[in-house]
């Protein structure tokens, strides 16, 4: 796969806190949250069409149709927008496990809006493209700017942060449970006091909502936060099942790493301000 094909990143992200402060009155719940972006993630591979056609190549996810497919929907959304008559072809390298909270599909999508919108010559801009991708999915508009960030609202209001350097063990539980049947739980705390991003800064805010919800509910959610316990202070990552330890140096996290049960799916990735993704797309435009 080398002829007329182009390579970009659709890095994975960590939300480091999740605070649900009230609902809104079309029933979407009000967050806050701070998404951290990672130097690990998928490679989303793109060739443009002349004929117009959208083609998804390559494994799907299970029980997913491509008309479903998040990559093909913002290809199609990105074509009708600016009413584009090319097309392409597109094939997603997984990396991101699915129900993990670590962003994948978002950042598919948002990697497709971003790169086909270069590589057609649209040139819609930042903000449109955010907005395109806001209609895809809550967590596609931060994955677009590629910034660290603040979010408020449904995740889609940000405000960039500098963050400290960091490292992080992530563990994959292997569990997947609807983001819906979470929001509908008994136990969820949805009317936490808004925080600042003084808080944040400060540790005090530091929790996700849906930590004692998943823990209570699924056995390998517990277990892998108690295998954790070990080497530092386990915490959950979006409303999926992920779970992560932050280290200030690489050597700790690898060292950290070594120390954990072969059984579990853990491995070592980065913390950036400025996704891959922001980065390719920067080189692409010097180039």
């Amino acid at each position: 796969m080398t002829e007329g094909w182009s390579e970009w990143p659709a890095p994975a992200k960590l939300n480091l806190f999740l605070r649900i402060t009230g609902r809104r009155a079309d029933g979407y719940h009000e967050l806050q949250t701070v998404f951290r972006m990672l130097d690990w993630g998928d490679t989303v591979r793109l060739r443009p069409r002349a004929d117009g056609r959208i083609v998804r190549h390559g494994d799907r996810l299970p029980g997913v149709e491509d008309a479903a497919d998040l990559a093909v929907r913002a290809a199609v959304l990105l074509q009708e927008a600016a009413n584009c008559a090319q097309g392409a072809d597109i094939h997603v390298e997984k990396r991101i496990p699915a129900g993990g909270g670590f962003g994948g599909g978002s950042s598919d999508a948002a990697t497709v809006l971003c790169a086909l919108d270069r590589l057609w010559g649209l040139d819609l801009g930042e903000d449109r493209l955010a907005a395109l991708g806001l209609r895809l999915g809550a967590d596609v508009p931060v994955f677009v700017r590629g910034r660290s960030a603040w979010a408020e609202g449904v995740g889609e209001r940000l405000v960039p942060l500098d963050l400290a350097p960091a490292w992080y063990v992530l563990v994959d539980p292997g569990v997947h449970v609807p983001t819906a049947a979470l929001f509908q739980s008994p136990d969820l705390t949805r009317d936490s006091p808004p925080a600042k991003i003084s808080d944040f800064a400060d540790g005090s805010a530091l929790e996700n909502a849906f930590e004692p919800v998943l823990r209570r509910r699924e056995p390998a959610v517990e277990a892998v936060f108690a295998e954790l316990a070990r080497i530092g202070r386990p915490r959950l990552t979006g409303t999926g099942s992920g779970c992560f330890v932050e280290f200030a140096h690489r050597d700790a996290a690898q060292e950290a790493l070594a120390r954990l049960s072969r059984r579990l799916h853990a491995w070592v990735a980065a913390g950036v301000s400025d996704s891959p993704l922001r980065t390719a797309l920067a080189r692409t435009r010097r180039d």
